[in-house]
């Protein structure tokens, strides 16, 4: 589908990071765009933003990992507006587990799942029939992540979890678009190449008391400061992709209407081909190996 003035596009996680930047680019296109984020504050601010640089705007309060809260907002953007042409399920949280899998608090993966997993799949049944029905072209973007969407990253396992259950979903809801011959098409993204300055570093802030910790963290969270200071001590080159950039892929990847929006990396490459070659070989993952530690 081609980007045009009058569009409307549907953005979660909309208040900060990628998912801003991506209302930013949709409404410097001509789009009316709905901001959803479950941080009130943030969500007003950044829709003032959007609306004194002349942008239609609609923002609502959301928990995408309740599913009433996505059914509303799909029923009041059609009230309003009448019509969704993008899509972008891209609300997200870290789950902020400590220690090895069988460590972990059982309610850091709960709340990952309800908001990485369950949020995109509610996004999906509330908005997708819709779209299809309305007979427009239309495009569905899912947020997932090089960490578990190409390979885990056995530190921060459940949120790879989460990120490889995205591009599965995504496969299959582009598989179910194609065999119902839909105008409507999907997409999965890869945010990067390299690491961004996003609110997930900190998503213990907007945490539901529904999904507290059954018991208190042995360290204290690291905020996005903390965590460059101790790759840069390790030795590690720290690079940031601008949020910008990965809306322009987002933009220009659903003009081509391309699946993969995967910005070219050496890194994400060799992953790719490194994690293909075990399989192929049914060999043990020893493309891991570099991130696991003692």
């Amino acid at each position: 589908m081609r980007l045009r003035a009058g569009q409307v596009a549907v953005v979660t996680g909309a208040a900060s990071g990628i998912g801003l930047a991506m209302a930013r680019r949709f409404a410097a296109d001509g789009l009316k765009v709905v901001l959803a984020d479950v941080e009130e504050g943030a969500l007003g601010k950044a829709a003032s933003g959007l609306r004194q640089d002349g942008a239609d705007v609609h923002a609502r309060v959301v928990d995408v990992g309740e599913r009433a809260d996505v059914v509303a907002l799909a029923e009041d953007v059609y009230r309003r507006y009448g019509a969704v042409h993008v899509l972008c399920n891209n609300a997200g949280v870290g789950s902020g587990a400590e220690g090895r899998m069988w460590e972990h608090d059982p309610n850091d993966w709960k709340w990952a799942f309800a908001v990485n997993v369950w949020g995109v799949f509610h996004g999906i049944q509330a908005f997708v029939p819709r779209m299809i029905a309305g007979g427009e072209p239309g495009h569905v973007v899912n947020t997932s992540s090089g960490d578990g969407g190409i390979a885990p990253l056995p530190t921060a396992s459940v949120y790879a979890v989460t990120k490889a259950a995205v591009v599965t979903m995504t496969e299959s809801l582009y598989a179910h678009l194609k065999a119902e011959h839909a105008r409507v098409g999907a997409s999965v993204l890869f945010p990067g190449p390299h690491m961004l300055r996003t609110g997930l570093w900190e998503s213990h802030r907007n945490r539901p008391s529904r999904y507290a910790k059954q018991r208190p963290r042995r360290t204290p969270y690291r905020g996005l400061d903390q965590w460059e200071a101790a790759m840069r001590e390790a030795g590690r080159e720290v690079r940031f992709t601008p949020v910008e950039e990965v809306a322009d892929l987002v933009a220009e990847g659903i003009g081509a209407d391309r699946f993969w929006l995967l910005p070219e990396s050496e890194h994400s490459d060799r992953q790719i081909r490194a994690r293909a070659r075990s399989m192929l070989d049914r060999a043990d993952p020893s493309y891991l190996e570099h991130f696991i530690l003692d």
